[in-house]
């Protein structure tokens, strides 16, 4: 017989890909070749990065038909993005995932008429930040609960948060973010007692990141070792964001790190990657903002870090502990604990000969639960499990 043809996903984003977000492309890349995923975006940017098979973007549009789009089907009473429902149509998908939820709600038009299974995948800032700043968002994930098909989370914190939303929990499934273990290959780190200690942090500046904790922390170290900090991220275009980075600037000046820092801004992967190799021990003590604001999940930047065979420091924060192994477990401290995480560093320190197990162990429970391959089978299940119903 010959081989089924490959089943069709309509990959659902606003925008391919921010620099932010490089787990997406990373997902996609790796699903089986038995899916066969197009990308439907509004916008594209940075595809020297992200590039991709099939992507579906808007063109050039008239005047009138960009109006059309926005508002006439609207006052129809049919709210669904156009150019999700063109494209979707167009390459004849066979499921619709959505990604985040909000574009879930707003692609729950598209799936309707169309008559395919939607899937829909939630992050963080859509489950805590999103609803509580904005109530309406309640209301209409009730109206996404009950008609998409599976609701994917990262991990059983944010799974759970989705179901104290009025998710059924029948419709929960807990899908963690693959992580490439063929580009990240498995170095482990060595400290030598006299050679500078090198901590890399990479976030967004957003209050979440508790990168101000990070830097008072390592203010604290160093009169104990000569640190070489390198922090890659920035700022947002928001208020929020710029008075973070006004915050973690003035720590760094507060604590004299600033000729121990580098702030190298937002950077593409790669950059990353080459950066974590160069240091000794990740830092990323993530915190519920005063917002409300949470990780929900897990920032993927740690399950790659410790794949790397890096020493990762970080908090108990939402679903954080699924990236930690046993071994590795006492490098979490509570969150906004400056001492606990001062304690957490001096203990690598102390212990340099005890970093190969911490490593060791953190790459093969990465490799088990984390393998970018496993789990893009793992997500193709999912889609031939929706379209069969």
């Amino acid at each position: 017989m010959p081989p089924a043809a490959p089943v069709r996903v309509a990959q659902s984003h606003r925008v391919w890909l921010p620099q932010t977000e490089t787990w997406l492309h990373t997902q996609l890349r790796f699903l089986p070749p038995e899916i066969e995923a197009h990308v439907v975006c509004q916008q594209t940017r940075n595809l020297d990065q992200f590039a991709f098979p099939y992507i579906h973007a808007p063109g050039s549009v008239s005047r009138v038909r960009a109006l059309w789009d926005a508002y006439g089907r609207r006052l129809l009473g049919r709210a669904y993005p156009a150019h999700v429902l063109r494209a979707t149509r167009t390459i004849r998908a066979e499921v619709l995932h959505s990604h985040f939820g909000p574009i879930g709600w707003a692609d729950l038009g598209v799936a309707r008429r169309l008559g395919i299974p939607h899937v829909v995948t939630f992050y963080g800032v859509d489950v805590n930040r999103v609803p509580v700043e904005h109530p309406k968002w309640r209301r209409r994930y009730q109206a996404l609960f009950a008609a998409a098909d599976r609701i994917l989370c990262e991990g059983p914190h944010m799974a759970a948060a989705v179901v104290a939303l009025g998710c059924p929990g029948d419709k929960v499934r807990v899908h963690h973010l693959g992580v490439d273990l063929v580009t990240l290959r498995y170095e482990p780190r060595r400290w030598r007692p006299g050679e500078p200690f090198r901590v890399l942090l990479a976030a967004s500046f957003r209050e979440k990141k508790g990168l101000t904790y990070a830097l008072r922390a390592l203010g604290q170290l160093q009169a104990r070792v000569e640190l070489a900090i390198t922090i890659i991220g920035d700022a947002g275009p928001d208020d929020d964001s710029r008075r973070e980075k006004a915050r973690i600037l003035d720590a760094i000046a507060q604590h004299g790190l600033g000729p121990r820092v580098r702030l190298l801004g937002y950077q593409p992967h790669e950059v990353l990657v080459r950066e974590a190799y160069r240091h000794h021990v990740f830092l990323s003590p993530s915190v519920t903002a005063s917002s409300g604001d949470t990780e929900g999940g897990a920032p993927f930047a740690i399950a790659e870090m410790a794949a790397t065979g890096m020493p990762v420091v970080s908090t108990t924060h939402c679903d954080i502990p699924e990236l930690f192994p046993a071994t590795a477990a006492t490098l979490l401290a509570p969150e906004r604990d400056v001492e606990a995480l001062r304690r957490a560093l001096g203990r690598l320190l102390d212990e340099p000969e005890a970093w190969g197990a911490v490593t060791q162990a953190s790459r093969h429970w990465i490799e088990q639960q984390f393998d970018a391959r496993v789990q893009g089978q793992r997500l193709s299940r999912i889609y031939q499990e929706v379209r069969r119903r």
